[in-house]
């Protein structure tokens, strides 16, 4: 057997081990990706709402659409769309880790030169790159949404916090579902237990696709009636904007 077709099954051995594994314990094991999740969340949420605060002129006339007006199930399915793709490019990670990790180095026997080195050192190549990529990825993100919030915040003139407030409901199990993947593969990088990143991308992606699914039905039914108790503003929204009167209506 070639040094290629023994990783692979020696990885396919090893998710089925600690697949087995965690359904002894599956709590203990999903409750701490659960926890690094929220914190990656909460991290998330604070840096766009310090962000929304230092934007002072912008604003962004909204659109009538969830969450801030009831939709049907076209909204649904694209929200739910949007999700998936980020759940698959965060479980993308982990599948990333597992190769560089535990399938690379079995395989660093055979190779010589780069070819070796680059198969040896691959959990280190893995860690700085999804570490890196992580940080511009929330950066990036955390600046958008924060210029965002602000920007119809001043439309709607109303406080940052509280259209934040009137998204949480939401947003919070969505960014907890969407980081699961990330929780994972920071928790099992820094114990060195590459082997059960697989094994990580699948427990993680099942837990998270129903809650994803759950977060989109709310976004659409239930945050909007949430949006309006908290601002008092119904359709159709008519503002003054740079001397224009700009009317908003679903």
């Amino acid at each position: 057997m070639d040094s290629s077709a023994y990783a692979l099954t020696h990885g396919l051995r090893r998710t089925r081990s600690t697949l087995r594994d965690w359904y002894e314990r599956p709590l203990s094991v999903i409750g701490a990706w659960v926890v690094g999740s929220a914190v990656a969340a909460a991290g998330l949420l604070v840096a766009v709402l310090l962000i929304s605060g230092l934007v002072e002129s912008y604003v962004q006339i909204v659109s009538l659409q969830p969450p801030f007006a009831v939709g049907d199930g076209s909204d649904v399915a694209r929200v739910l769309v949007s999700n998936l793709l980020v759940l698959a490019l965060h479980a993308m990670a982990c599948v990333a880790g597992f190769i560089a990790g535990s399938s690379l180095p079995l395989q660093a026997q055979a190779r010589r030169g780069i070819s070796r080195w680059v198969h040896e050192h691959g959990g280190r190549i893995a860690i700085a790159f999804v570490v890196c990529a992580t940080a511009f990825s929330l950066s990036a993100q955390a600046y958008v949404l924060g210029h965002t919030l602000a920007g119809i915040a001043h439309f709607l003139r109303v406080s940052p916090v509280t259209l934040l407030l009137g998204v949480l409901p939401h947003a919070v199990p969505e960014l907890i579902a969407l980081f699961l993947p990330l929780a994972a593969w920071i928790i099992a990088s820094r114990r060195g237990e590459w082997d059960q990143l697989l094994a990580a991308t699948i427990v993680t992606v099942a837990v998270a696709l129903p809650v994803l699914v759950a977060a989109a039905f709310i976004e659409v039914y239930v945050s909007p009636h949430l949006f309006t108790s908290l601002t008092g503003i119904h359709s159709p929204i008519v503002r003054h904007v740079d001397g224009w009167t700009v009317s908003v209506g679903r």
